[in-house]
């Protein structure tokens, strides 16, 4: 399974209680990340909505934004190339 953005913009606010803009974008980072190819290259893992959600229930805390900026921190740190996947602000 891939990554369905309306899918992954679902679950992210059920699991997380966030925004619908918040839950939006980064369902939208996660699709470009995933087109990228980066992340599957780096780690050998195909990015789904799945391997997103473990990996931001991760994070110690906040919204589905922090959480990601969490995760990609973490990715970039481990490998680089991940800052452009950050995100900066979002409209709620």
């Amino acid at each position: 399974m891939s990554i369905d953005r309306d899918r992954l913009e679902r679950r992210l606010r059920e699991e997380f209680d966030g925004s619908s803009g918040a839950a939006r974008v980064v369902a939208r980072q996660a699709a470009d990340l995933r087109d990228s190819g980066r992340y599957e290259a780096d780690t050998g893992t195909r990015l789904t909505t799945e391997v997103v959600l473990e990996e931001l229930a991760d994070a110690p805390d906040g919204g589905p934004p922090e959480r990601w900026n969490w995760w990609i921190g973490s990715l970039e740190i481990a490998f680089g190339g991940y800052e452009t996947f950050g995100i900066r602000r979002y409209r709620e």
